[in-house]
C-alpha cells in the first residue's frame, strides 16, 4: 500500500515522523511520502527511519499557496524533493516565521478574551516542529476544558475566516500565502514532482491547464475530502495533461479535521513506477534516480 500526503509533529500532526512510519509499516504501507507544511525539516532522518523500518520515504512538502489570478488558495505538492533545498527553503521561509508571529497574536488574542491559556502552554504542543499552528492552540484550549475536540464550533467561531472584520472569528488573523505558481517553479528546481493537492477542496480545477504549461506534473486525484465527482473531474484533467495519478490519507493523526487511516488504496505501484521515471528523465545527465 501507497500513501503520497501525510504530516507529521514537525508542522500539525500529533505524532512525531517515528511514530507516523512505525505506524505505516504496521499497516503494510511500502512507501510513503512526508508532506510536512512549508518545510522540508526532519525528512532525513524520516528516510533513516524508514530505512531501518523497511518503509520507503519520500521526501516531500505541500507548500501552502495562493492562486492570485482567482483569488484561491492552493496546496502544492512537492514529491520526491531534495531535503533542504535552498529553492524550498528561501521560497517558505517568511510564511513559516509569519505563521508563528500570527499564531502567537491569535494566543494573545484569546488571553485577552478571557481564556486562560499561555503562550509558553501551547508551545509545548508544538515542541520540536517549526512553529505553532492553530491546532496547538485548540489543543490547549481542549486541556483547559474549553472544548471537547479539537475541530468543534469553537474552532470554527475562533478562526472563521468570514469576507470582513464582522464576520471573521475572533482569532482569525491572514496570512500571505506563496504565489502557487513560484511554488510548482520551486518544487522542480528543488528537483521534485509538482502535485495539485486535494482540487476540489479549494476548487483549483480552472487553474489546472495554465499550470500544468508551467510544470505541473501530477494531481491528487484521491483524498479524503474529495467526492465521486471530484475524482472523476481530477481523472479527466490527469488524462488531457498526462499528469502523475496520486493519492493520500492527509493523515494528521489527532489533529486531523476527519478520522482518517493511513494508506491509499486506489494507488498502486504503477505511481511510485512513474514518479521516478519523471526524476530519471529530468535528471538524466545527473544519474541521480533516487526517490
Amino acid at each position: 500500500m501507497i500513501d503520497l500526503h501525510v504530516h507529521t509533529k514537525i508542522t500539525d500532526n500529533s505524532l512525531t515522523a517515528g511514530e507516523v512510519i512505525k505506524l505505516a509499516k504496521e499497516k503494510g504501507i511500502t512507501h510513503l511520502a512526508i508532506t510536512d507544511h512549508d518545510t522540508t525539516k526532519g525528512l532525513r532522518e524520516a528516510i533513516d527511519i524508514g530505512n531501518t523500518l523497511g518503509v520507503s520515504i519520500i521526501p516531500g512538502i505541500e507548500i501552502s499557496a495562493y492562486d492570485y489570478k482567482r483569488k484561491k488558495r492552493a496546496h502544492i505538492l512537492g514529491l520526491s524533493i531534495e531535503p533542504d533545498h535552498p529553492a524550498l527553503e528561501h521560497l517558505c521561509a517568511k510564511l513559516v516565521e509569519s505563521r508563528n508571529q500570527a499564531s502567537f497574536e491569535m494566543v494573545r488574542r484569546l488571553i485577552s478574551a478571557g481564556y486562560h491559556i499561555t503562550w509558553d502552554e501551547v508551545q509545548k504542543y508544538a515542541e520540536g516542529g517549526t512553529g505553532v499552528f492553530k491546532q496547538h492552540i485548540m489543543h490547549a484550549l481542549l486541556d483547559k476544558g474549553y472544548c471537547k475536540s479539537i475541530y468543534c464550533d469553537l474552532y470554527k467561531n475562533l478562526f472563521r475566516r468570514g469576507s470582513s472584520p464582522e464576520t471573521q472569528g475572533l482569532a482569525y488573523i491572514p496570512l500571505e500565502y506563496i504565489d502557487a505558481e513560484a511554488a510548482i517553479r520551486a518544487v522542480r528546481e528543488a528537483g521534485g514532482v509538482a502535485v495539485l493537492a486535494h482540487p476540489g477542496q479549494l476548487n483549483n480545477y480552472d487553474a489546472i491547464d495554465e499550470w500544468a504549461e508551467l510544470g505541473l506534473e501530477g494531481i491528487e486525484v484521491f483524498h479524503p475530502s474529495h467526492s465521486k465527482e471530484d475524482i472523476l473531474t481530477s481523472l479527466q484533467y490527469a488524462q488531457k495533461h498526462n499528469l502523475i495519478i496520486t493519492g493520500g490519507s492527509d493523515f494528521h493523526g489527532f489533529y486531523g479535521e476527519i478520522p482518517v487511516e493511513l494508506g491509499c488504496q486506489e494507488l498502486d505501484a504503477r505511481c511510485i513506477q512513474e514518479l521516478l521515471r519523471r526524476k530519471q528523465n529530468r535528471h538524466s545527465l545527473t544519474g541521480n534516480s533516487q526517490l
